[in-house]
């Protein structure tokens, strides 16, 4: 059985899906720390023996035997919990069901494609020093999210309340989170968008997740001598 868990976060970041998704299924029961990216924490020694990624979200799963994880991946961390409290009905149930298909595929289409469309869009707009930027990657990438990506969401939100159905599951959590941050570079503006975060935006463990929103600047304070080796 899981004895504690705990998050390693930052405002705003991936690390909010998962903030997300941990208030959605276990409540408050989880421990939150506070990796100051900007100041470089996740290049602390201590810190890198358990990312070696260098970056948030970390989820450590103590058990009550002792055994100690860091998951890593941020849309992984979401699978799990969804996976881990079915009562919560996060998830379609695991096995051969197109319900089940589907949301698998838009949970990774999230936290693949999509985000990484975003993150070339973020990256070169706000966090790589100004001599490395690319305004071409940065029109290419916005350019496709216009494109290729706000029309199959907005076509499936059309239709239904959620991205995979009448309720609400953990690849909303994922697309919701995809869906601000795109808010944040202009993107995702229409109507549909708009009434889907209104939807999403009630739930308490949206609320609780994104409380510290404020707190996060796009912006590098030094974006041209970054602390440590700073790459978002």
């Amino acid at each position: 059985m899981i004895k504690k868990l705990k998050l390693y976060h930052y405002p705003a970041t991936r690390s909010a899906r998962v903030r997300w998704a941990l208030y959605e299924t276990v409540g408050d029961d989880f421990e939150t720390e506070i990796v100051e990216l900007y100041k470089g924490d996740q290049y602390r020694e201590s810190y890198q023996k358990k990312n070696p990624n260098r970056n948030v979200p970390m989820l450590e799963i103590t058990m009550d035997n002792g055994e100690v994880m860091h998951m890593l991946e941020s849309a992984a961390m979401v699978e799990w919990l969804a996976d881990a409290f079915p009562g919560k009905r996060l998830a379609p149930k695991p096995g051969l069901f197109l319900a089940r298909a589907d949301y698998l595929q838009m949970l990774h289409f999230a936290s693949t494609w999509m985000d990484m469309m975003l993150w070339q869009v973020r990256i070169h707009e706000h966090v790589l020093p100004t001599a490395e930027t690319d305004a071409r990657t940065i029109a290419r990438y916005r350019n496709k999210m216009r494109t290729e990506v706000e029309p199959q969401l907005a076509a499936r939100l059309d239709k239904t309340p959620y991205i995979c159905g009448e309720s609400f599951s953990a690849a909303d959590i994922i697309i919701g989170h995809n869906v601000t941050w795109a808010r944040g570079y202009q993107m995702c503006q229409s109507e549909v968008f708009r009434g889907y975060l209104s939807r999403i935006s009630k739930r308490p463990a949206f609320q609780k997740a994104f409380a510290d929103a404020k707190a996060f600047n796009p912006e590098l304070p030094n974006r041209d001598h970054p602390a440590g080796q700073f790459s978002g």
